[in-house]
């Protein structure tokens, strides 16, 4: 059987009877990969402590003389990226854009600035210099310019008013429009989730240029907090679904949040 090697990350995997998994792949050559891990569970020789959640792999794919599931033949460790997984609000966030590429993602379709992405911000989190509310709002922002549902900032989608042009200070988020209103024209528009002009264009400064500059962007506390508010209302939206995981990542940075008011109390 002919394999296909790649790099991979891990996105999920699950239990496939008393031995196997099956794993989902983001792989560089095929996009995202769903395959099986034969006696995964059982032999430990076969992939010693490799397939965790958010890692780095090196993989070889072969395909089977019947159509199917690929097989996971090989899974070499490139990089494990295990701080992630050691802290609870670094894992939360990690699970939130893993399944943001995979409820999006179609099978078998390459998507190489993806990728990219998707290592820069996990190996920026693993190593944990940059505050992972602005790896968040990064991830997003690119995310959503990948998958051509770019929000548009520049003007009121109903009266066209360009965004400096509008007197007041903050606009109104509407993501069924693909942007935001002015609050005028907010009686036409679904959404009453409000954000201030400069965090709009905060956000925007996150969707230029090099990752490594885009990722110090310095966000001021209020833009961070509305920035995560406007983008985990408008990515679920255009994916057509509310990641479980990001129900999870809001009780984890809810309880995170209550034990610091506590501590300052």
């Amino acid at each position: 059987m002919a394999g296909s090697n790649t790099p991979a990350i891990l996105l999920r995997r699950i239990e496939f009877g008393d031995f196997d998994l099956i794993v989902t792949l983001f792989t560089l050559a095929q996009g995202k990969t769903s395959a099986i891990a034969k006696s995964a569970k059982k032999s430990v020789r076969r992939f010693p402590g490799v397939l965790e959640p958010f890692s780095q792999l090196e993989v070889v794919l072969t395909q089977g003389k019947r159509k199917g599931m690929p097989v996971l033949q090989e899974a070499s460790l490139e990089n494990p990226f295990f701080k992630i997984r050691e802290n609870i609000i670094k894992t939360a966030y990690a699970s939130y854009w893993s399944e943001i590429i995979y409820l999006w993602m179609a099978e078998g379709e390459p998507h190489e600035n993806l990728y990219r992405l998707t290592h820069h911000v996990l190996t920026e989190l693993n190593r944990g210099e940059i505050p992972v509310e602005v790896l968040s709002i990064l991830f997003q922002m690119r995310f959503l310019t990948i998958a051509g549902f770019r929000p548009n900032f520049e003007h009121c989608h109903a009266c066209k008013t360009r965004l400096d042009q509008i007197r007041h200070r903050s606009v109104i988020s509407d993501p069924s429009k693909g942007g935001i209103a002015c609050p005028s024209c907010a009686g036409i528009a679904g959404d009453q989730l409000r954000i201030s002009k400069g965090t709009l264009k905060q956000l925007a400064w996150t969707d230029n240029g090099d990752l490594e500059r885009a990722a110090r962007v310095r966000f001021t506390p209020l833009a961070i907090t509305e920035g995560l508010a406007f983008l985990e209302a408008f990515v679920p939206y255009h994916i057509g679904k509310t990641p479980k995981s990001l129900k999870v990542l809001r009780a984890v940075r809810n309880t995170i949040h209550a034990r610091k008011k506590r501590s300052h109390a």
